[in-house]
């Protein structure tokens, strides 16, 4: 018998490059290993199952007991894997060579794990242009599932959303389910009858249609209340009960059977989109609240439901010009990825194949999404996805440099390395990377650890974000205790501490390096944190910049003028990088110009990241070595010549020296988002502001030199230690994706 209406469950699992073991362990027994629990009794219930690469590689290593469950699901026909890209990476994000690559990787990783054919594919966050048609079908991919929101931007109605569609890009032809919005909200936040219904509904207009259901296995378990909800009340079991009992007319499907028993509905060609929710976060913020506050006037109109889906947010790849931040992660990813082209395509390819894979291997992890946006969940916000992504990329760029040029001890080079149409420069060591922009205010935007793999300027800016008007309502009312029914994610309202309304703050430049200020004489340090003293605009502006090149000395010098008040004065400042001392960078500064006898307060702002604050192995000290407090430290010092901060759980030492003794302020950067628990705290860096506050000589002239030096050697020795103890371990191995064809 023809069922009426096939079902399409398709679960995503997917934990993100980077995250913490205790979450992703948390998130195996919540979800993943207990949504197996429950569907062991169902066989005659089948699914298609997404785990990412990094999820999996982790499993593999950690719980390889899931692996084993997964294997005998689809041995005994009730689960069909679907692939995707590796590390599951938004596909417009990455070259067409690295999707190809992920792509066809992944489908040997898993074939080979799970003894299977890999026909399908998860579409990371459903981000879709019709332009990866081609690259899907040339890494062999047959189908996947993305949103009837895709379809409805396309013009098709309901009733034209129920099975598949094939479409096309250079006479290369694929298939794509519309995934059902209803079902992402009932599924499983309403009552099993409710879904149903809807199905009954539909099989009674449109009979032989496919319904697909596709979102996130994390919303079984590990999503705020739902463990109590779908495990201990029961609700995913009255789901699958209510599933058999209708199974005279509704057959639960896996999309290849679908495919192999009902041709499609047509031919669509589909707008560039992502889920419905996602086209509103990539908007502006501004843009993001006159959006919302469109669609929620459209709903006291009756044709609303007809006319919404004409109604479009913004395209993902404006993600990289609302956060710069990702556009700079993207930027050297990218750059690593060109990098690795030109290697393999040059004769010091020979003989280096394992290097390659190497850096391969750490590429298509360090272009795992969920660092590059930020929506419902953290994201972009959460410090240690960010540098997950730095870690992944300089551990890449550092083989990659083993093979390229191994015996320049230091080098400098100018290209346009994030994309602004301006060139940067770049400094290279065997120890340290950094980048400066001079078009960008002579800014130090970001300093690479090789060692440690660290970018100790992986920082982010605190800016206004759309639920922060929410944050300040609640500090209103008082209202922030979120407690209620289980609700979806999107719909959430939680406070992790209190009164973050008073936390919310907005920076007026960018929290980077070497960031020139020009301050009210005896500004005082609360003043400085609100914004407020600046007497020149040196923030930002562009400098003339020369490059100085010897065997084993580089130097990029920086000039430019300006107004500090009425006067025009000079800037000059030197960055030097030498092979002799490859931990650290020299800077001079040179004021020139001034006005004899002024009165001038100048300070020099860097702000570090990657360290995390409050943990008493992270702190301050001084020039005699005395601690003077945790990362999230404020301090006010009067005068030092020196000021390190120590990350003892990394093995990092990083310390600022002045020629001149400078007053100090530090400040913790900390920003207020948005994430699936609820709104939060987080550290993003720490800003430490030498400054110094004279009389302008009488030639109008002043310097002063800092030194940045990051010392590595305590992380180097555990480094050599660890190595040492692998080595005595035989028959360990790590699963890496492998060669792309």
């Amino acid at each position: 018998m023809t069922p009426r209406v096939r079902l399409v469950l398709t679960i995503h699992n997917h934990q993100p490059v980077g995250n913490f073991d205790g979450v992703m362990d948390q998130a195996m027994h919540d979800s993943y290993a207990a949504f197996l629990d429950v569907l062991q009794d169902y066989p005659d219930i089948p699914f298609a199952l997404h785990n990412s690469g990094s999820l999996l590689e982790w499993a593999a290593d950690v719980h390889p007991e899931y692996i084993d469950r997964v294997r005998e699901f689809v041995q005994r026909g009730q689960v069909e894997i679907l692939g995707g890209p590796f590390y599951e990476p938004i596909l417009a994000c990455i070259p067409r060579r690295d999707r190809i690559g992920q792509i066809r990787s992944y489908r040997r990783y898993l074939e080979h794990l799970f003894d299977t054919t890999v026909r399908g594919m998860w579409m990371p966050e459903r981000v879709w242009e019709q332009s990866l048609t081609q690259n899907l079908a040339q890494a062999g991919v047959e189908y996947t599932v993305l949103d009837d929101y895709h379809f409805r931007c396309a013009g098709l109605e309901d009733d034209e959303l129920h099975g598949y569609y094939l479409t096309e890009d250079e006479g290369r032809l694929f298939k794509i389910f519309p995934g059902s919005e209803k079902l992402r909200y009932t599924i499983p936040f309403r009552d099993p009858q409710e879904t149903i219904e809807y199905l009954r509904n539909i099989s009674s207009r449109c009979p032989g249609s496919i319904v697909t259901f596709g979102d996130d296995g994390e919303k079984f378990g590990t999503w705020p209340g739902t463990k109590q909800h779908v495990y201990v009340d029961g609700w995913l079991r009255s789901f699958l009960d209510a599933l058999r009992e209708n199974s005279d007319w509704l057959q639960v499907s896996t999309m290849a059977e679908a495919v192999d028993h009902v041709p499609p509905r047509g031919m669509c060609y589909l707008p560039d989109a992502s889920y419905r929710e996602m086209t509103e976060w990539t908007l502006p913020t501004r843009s993001q609240q006159d959006f919302t506050r469109l669609t929620h006037c459209g709903d006291s109109d009756p044709d609303w439901e007809q006319l919404k889906r004409f109604t479009r947010g913004g395209f993902w790849r404006n993600f990289r010009v609302k956060y710069p931040e990702s556009r700079e992660m993207y930027s050297r990813v990218l750059e690593v990825s060109r990098r690795l082209q030109d290697i393999e395509r040059s004769e010091r390819a020979a003989g280096n194949e394992e290097l390659i894979e190497q850096a391969r291997s750490e590429l298509y992890r360090s272009q795992c999404n969920c660092s590059y946006w930020h929506g419902a969940f953290g994201g972009l916000y959460l410090p240690h996805l960010r540098n997950a992504v730095y870690r992944h990329a300089i551990a890449a760029d550092t083989l990659l440099e083993k093979i390229a040029d191994p015996d320049t001890p230091v080098r400098i080079d100018a290209d346009d390395y994030n994309l602004d149409a301006r060139k940067e420069v770049r400094l290279t060591s065997d120890r340290l990377v950094a980048y400066v922009a001079p078009a960008g205010g002579g800014h130090l935007y970001e300093l690479d650890v090789r060692s440690t793999q660290l970018n100790l300027l992986a920082t982010l800016n605190r800016r206004p974000e759309p639920y922060h008007n929410k944050i300040v309502e609640a500090g209103r009312h008082q209202n922030g205790d979120g407690n209620g029914a289980v609700s979806s994610i999107h719909d959430i309202v939680r406070f992790k501490q209190p009164g973050l309304d008073k936390m919310l703050a907005y920076d007026q430049w960018p929290r980077k390096s070497l960031v020139d200020h020009f301050l009210q004489p005896g500004l005082t340090l609360d003043a400085f944190r609100q914004g407020m003293g600046s007497v020149a605009q040196f923030t930002q502006g562009a400098f003339e910049t020369v490059l100085r090149r010897s065997d084993r000395h580089v130097e990029a010098v920086l000039s430019r003028e300006g107004n500090l008040g009425p006067y025009l004065i000079r800037m000059t400042k030197t960055i030097e990088l030498s092979a002799s001392s490859g931990g650290c960078l020299d800077i001079t500064y040179r004021l020139q110009d001034l006005p004899a006898g002024m009165p001038v307060h100048f300070g020099v702002e860097f702000n570090f990241a990657g360290i995390p604050a409050e943990a008493p192995d992270r702190y301050f000290y001084d020039g005699k070595g005395r601690q003077l407090g945790q990362i999230e430290t404020m301090l006010d010092l009067s005068e030092t010549d020196r000021l390190g901060l120590v990350d003892e759980w990394l093995g990092l030492d990083t310390a600022l020296e002045f020629s001149r003794p400078a007053a100090l302020w530090s400040m913790p950067i900390q920003t207020v988002s948005q994430s699936e628990t609820g709104f939060e705290l987080v550290h993003q860096s720490c800003a430490v502001i030498p400054r110094w506050q004279f009389s302008a000589p009488e030639d109008g002239c002043w310097s002063v030199g800092i030194q940045l030096s990051v010392d590595t050697s305590v992380a180097q020795a555990r480094q050599l230690h660890d190595t040492a103890v692998a080595s005595t371990h035989e028959g360990t191995a790590t699963a890496v994706p492998g060669t792309a064809d």
